[in-house]
């Protein structure tokens, strides 16, 4: 990347807009689907800082129609973003069915998802197993390409193991059954989240389809972003875990690379961070409730502490997470994020 794109004077390819269907994607730094992590409080302050997409977080395709307030709640989007639910499963007919219903409901792509390795994924045959087994996954993507008539993507790992990297043929299959555009997370199944992403490796998906490519894993600044179009020859970046403790961190790659003027900035000060923080944690009591909301919180708190304030005395860090009162946790989070530079400053 050259200091004007670094500066952000000369747009870089990530800040272009991308065709997915006959939707227009405004730039090409998205976040990634996270299961009890992407949802409906981090992707709407992903997408408010500059991300041009935020995928849903993972829905059982089993589970779609039966009206549970956990698996409505995933896919909530944001007023005037494009709404993309990911489904996973292994029957063709069901995931035909639960795209059906996601269309319905206002679901403008449909992803199906090929690269979970969670094991209580994996055990049920769906997510990145079904890397070992391609002809049911292009059915898959064939099932639901007929069923909706809104665009269908497909995001994948490398393959299940080292030795085995089938994506390139995977992606050919889900092209051809109607797939417009293929994620390739920079990993096998089996390397879960262990050692580097290889982001050159996705470059034989590249050579494999020409449909939008989105090159995912490891992404977390500007310069990695670019490094990693330019080793996978992809035309889009996904971050994921990148983005743990800084919704902001796909926006930040977008700006740096030209787009997004009119995000919203990351809180760069610290009672702006610590004023970000109760916002996010109040956001998320108000959408699960306060019981369920304090629990799903705790990750984020623990992540937000983790990257901007790490010299936070363990006693208050326990205090933070396990408190049950809102308005204690707001008081913490004040205490935590507010006083982080002094803290810092006297490790």
């Amino acid at each position: 990347m050259s200091d004007a794109q670094k500066s952000g004077d000369v747009p870089s390819r990530l800040a272009k807009p991308l065709m997915v269907g006959n939707h227009v994607i405004a730039n090409r730094v998205f976040c990634a689907p996270m299961s009890g992590v992407s949802d409906f409080p981090f992707r709407a302050r992903a997408l408010a800082h500059g991300a041009g997409l935020a995928v849903a977080e993972m829905t059982v395709a089993s589970r779609v129609g039966e009206g549970t307030s956990r698996d409505t709640l995933r896919r909530a989007f944001p007023d005037g973003s494009v709404r993309i639910i990911q489904l996973a499963g292994r029957d063709p007919a069901m995931m035909a069915e639960a795209a059906r219903f996601c269309e319905a409901e206002g679901a403008e792509i449909i992803d199906i998802n090929f690269g979970c390795p969670a094991k209580k994924v994996t055990g049920g045959l769906a997510g990145s197993a079904l890397m070992r087994e391609p002809d049911l996954a292009a059915r898959l993507v064939e099932a639901v390409v007929s069923a909706v008539r809104v665009p269908v993507t497909a995001k994948m790992r490398l393959g299940w193991e080292a030795g085995a990297h089938n994506a390139p043929a995977i992606a050919r299959l889900a092209v051809a059954a109607g797939a417009q555009m293929i994620t390739v997370h920079g990993r096998t199944r089996c390397q879960f989240y262990q050692g580097a992403a290889d982001w050159s490796a996705v470059a034989a998906v590249r050579d494999a389809v020409c449909v939008p490519l989105v090159v995912n894993g490891d992404i977390v600044t500007a310069a990695d972003a670019e490094r990693a179009l330019a080793l996978s020859g992809a035309d889009a970046v996904m971050v994921g875990r990148g983005g743990y403790g800084q919704p902001w961190a796909a926006g930040m790659i977008a700006r740096a690379a030209g787009a997004a003027r009119d995000a919203d900035r990351p809180p760069l000060t610290r009672p702006a961070l610590a004023d970000y923080v109760i916002a996010h944690h109040q956001d998320m009591l108000t959408l699960y409730g306060i019981g369920q909301g304090i629990r799903h919180a705790r990750k984020h708190l623990g992540w937000y502490i983790d990257r901007h304030a790490p010299h936070t005395p363990p006693e208050l860090r326990t205090a933070l997470l396990t408190t049950h009162a809102p308005q204690e946790a707001a008081l913490l989070i004040w205490q935590v994020f507010h006083d982080a530079q002094a803290l810092a400053e006297a490790a």
